[in-house]
């Protein structure tokens, strides 16, 4: 997990988290970022974040969600 993400991740609980790091390294899977120090990977994180907390549920959900805003794959 990124260092970015661990910080903005700090104050959620403990469900919230898991869904988010599920996400977010299924994103970056998907993407095929396997440097954790690629400027994509804050891209990706940010973008995680900002969907878990709406009413989007599933880690994959959240991943695809993330990968269409940014307009990769």
């Amino acid at each position: 997990m990124s260092t970015y993400l661990r910080l903005q991740t700090a104050d959620l609980k403990p469900e919230m988290v898991g869904r988010i790091t599920a996400a977010y390294e299924q994103a970056l899977h998907t993407l095929c970022v396997k440097d954790r120090d690629d400027p994509l990977t804050e891209m990706v994180a940010n973008k995680i974040i900002k969907i878990a907390q709406s009413d989007v549920l599933t880690p994959a959900e959240i991943a695809a969600l993330a990968i269409k805003e940014l307009e990769m794959r």
